[in-house]
C-alpha cells in the first residue's frame, strides 16, 4: 500500500513440516518459515555524495517558462519576451523511498475437468503451502500464479450434470422443439395459410440444442467428472512507501510526483538498514520510520523477498521575474524543468473568468 507524507525541514522529525490433510482455508495458512534472517548491517561508510545543486541558469529557466506559455492556447507570450528574471532561489527537495518486495501464499479448493489428468491423492503426503517450490518474477514486480498442489488431487462426479455430461437445455426445457416465432405456435399466418416455417406444426427444432434437448455440460465439459485438488495461490506485491521533506516553497508537492530527480543514494538487500549519515535529520527519520513500519506490517503474514530504499534530489528553483513594474513568480522543478506558475499575469478573457 502507498503511502505519502509531507514532511518540512523545519518540523521535527518524527519450518513447515508436511502433513496429512491439505490446509484449505486463508486463515489457516502458517507464517513464512524462517530463512535464515539476519539483521542489516549499517553500511561501513557513509556515501560520498554531493547533496546540493545550484540553482538553474537564468537562459534554461527563461526557456522553460517559454516552453510552458507555448503550451497554453490562452496566455499571452508578451510576458516571456519583456520580462526580467531578477532573483533565482534553489529550494532543495529530497524525495526517501522504500520498497519492499513479498511474497504471501493461499489456499482454496478447486476443480476441473477430468481430461485424464493425474491423480496423486493417495500415494503420498501434501506438502505444505511454503513447501512448495514456486519460482519468483523480477524483482519489485506485481505478480501472481496459482500452483497445483501435489498429492491433493481426486476425482468426483460432476455435481452440475449428475455425472452424464449433459445438462437440459434451458430454451427447450429437453423437448428438442420450441414455439415458431413466425406463426407464434398456430401453425397458420395472418393469411390463413399454412406457415411455411414450421409447416402447420407450430413448433421448430430447437436451436440452442439442435432439437437434441440436452447440451454440453459447461462445469464439466461432458466428461461427468471433476479433479478436484488444492490451489496454491501466490501472489507478489511491491509495497512503497514514499515521504518528500518539503522546504515550504510554495509548489505544491503533488508536483513532484510526476518527475524524477538525482539518485543520491540506492541501497538494496533482504532487509535494509536505516539510513543513519544523511545530513538532513528527517531523512534519516522517515527512513527508520518506513523500515519500521514495513516490518511491522508484512514479516509476520508474508515472506519479504527483497528490499530497495532510494534518496532523490528533486531540483526544485523558484523564479522572480518582474514585468509591467509587478513582481510574479513561476517554478522550475525536476529533471524534466517542468514549470509551474499560480498565477500568470496575461490570459485572455476565458481564463480569467471563473
Amino acid at each position: 500500500m502507498d503511502r505519502r507524507h509531507l514532511l518540512s525541514d523545519q518540523d521535527e522529525p518524527v519450518t513447515g513440516p508436511a502433513y496429512q490433510h491439505p490446509v484449505v482455508s486463508n486463515t489457516d495458512v502458517p507464517p513464512p518459515p524462517p530463512m535464515g534472517f539476519q539483521h542489516p548491517q549499517p553500511p561501513a561508510t557513509s556515501p560520498a555524495t554531493q547533496w546540493d545543486i545550484p540553482a538553474i541558469s537564468t537562459d534554461l529557466a527563461k526557456e522553460a517558462f517559454i516552453e510552458h506559455v507555448s503550451s497554453h492556447c490562452c496566455y499571452s507570450k508578451k510576458p516571456t519576451k519583456e520580462m526580467t528574471i531578477t532573483e533565482l532561489i534553489a529550494l532543495n527537495t529530497y524525495r526517501y523511498r522504500l520498497e519492499t518486495f513479498t511474497e504471501s501464499r493461499s489456499t482454496e479448493w478447486a476443480t476441473e475437468p477430468y481430461n485424464g489428468q493425474l491423480v496423486d491423492g493417495m500415494p503420498g503426503v501434501a506438502p505444505g503451502p511454503w513447501d512448495v517450490v514456486v519460482s519468483a518474477p523480477a524483482l519489485f514486480q506485481d505478480s501472481e500464479t496459482h500452483v497445483r498442489i501435489p498429492h491433493t488431487a481426486s476425482l468426483k462426479g460432476c455435481h452440475s450434470c449428475l455425472n452424464l455430461g449433459k445438462s437440459a437445455c434451458s430454451r427447450c426445457v429437453t423437448s428438442g422443439r420450441v414455439q415458431c416465432e413466425v406463426c407464434g405456435g398456430s401453425g397458420i399466418t395472418t393469411t390463413q395459410k399454412q406457415c411455411y416455417h414450421c409447416k402447420g406444426l407450430g413448433r421448430v427444432k430447437c436451436r440452442g440444442c439442435s432439437g437434441v434437448g440436452s447440451t454440453t455440460c459447461d462445469t464439466c465439459q461432458g466428461k461427468g467428472q471433476l479433479l478436484c485438488y488444492v490451489k496454491l495461490k501466490v501472489q507478489w506485491k511491491n509495497h512503497t512507501y514514499v515521504q518528500v521533506m518539503d522546504k515550504r516553497s510554495g509548489l505544491p508537492v503533488e508536483h513532484l510526483d510526476s518527475v524524477n530527480g538525482e539518485i543520491l543514494l540506492s541501497d538494496m538487500n533482504t532487509m535494509v538498514y536505516p539510513v543513519i549519515n544523511f545530513p538532513m535529520e528527517s531523512v534519516n527519520t522517515a527512513s527508520r520510520k518506513a523500515i519500521q513500519e514495513h516490518q511491522a506490517q508484512f514479516s509476520n503474514a508474508c515472506r519479504i523477498l527483497q528490499q530497495r530504499q532510494t534518496i532523490e534530489l528533486i531540483p526544485v528553483t523558484r523564479a522572480h521575474y518582474m514585468w509591467k513594474e509587478k513582481t510574479y513568480i513561476f517554478f522550475v522543478y525536476g529533471a524534466e524543468h517542468k514549470v509551474f506558475t499560480k498565477e500568470y499575469p496575461a490570459k485572455c478573457l476565458c481564463c480569467t473568468i471563473s
